[in-house]
């Protein structure tokens, strides 16, 4: 079974790669994993104040990779396999790669103006990656996957 790993995050970007995923799962019978990221927050010398900002950031992480979740299971009738992780994004997809050998690809969304971090870092590193690296242009018509081929 393919399954594909999306990074869930609030762009545009990680909408089309999810739904470019959505399709190939649809295609093939396969699944979606979905990891939302919750980078490293800013340093604060109070204690209290850094949890407080940790965990509201790992909750609206939650919160959109449950909704992500909920349209994917909508349209296609299928549960996806959903994960938040806190670190350094490319560091924390690194080792979900590394614990998750069934993921057959790494699907990501790119901007028109290039910043995006995670597609920078990984498209330099492909030949490092246990799977492919499709990397999916942010204006990208949703059509049927098939017509892609």
């Amino acid at each position: 079974m393919r399954v594909y790993l999306v990074i869930v995050d609030e762009s545009p970007e990680a909408k089309v790669a999810m739904t470019y995923a959505s399709r190939l799962a649809l295609q093939a019978e396969g699944a979606v994993h979905m990891l939302a990221l919750v980078p490293p927050q800013q340093f604060s010398a109070f204690g209290g104040v850094q949890a407080t900002m940790e965990e509201e950031a790992r909750s609206r992480a939650e919160v959109m990779v449950t909704s992500a979740a909920g349209r994917y299971f909508s349209e296609s009738g299928r549960m996806p396999v959903i994960s938040v992780e806190q670190g350094e994004p490319e560091r924390v997809v690194r080792e979900y790669l590394a614990t998750h050998p069934e993921i057959s690809a790494l699907v990501l969304g790119a901007s028109r103006d290039g910043a995006d971090p995670l597609v920078t870092h990984f498209s330099a590193h492909s030949g490092t990656l246990p799977c492919p690296l499709y990397i999916i242009p942010g204006d990208w018509v949703p059509e049927t996957v098939e017509d892609q081929f």
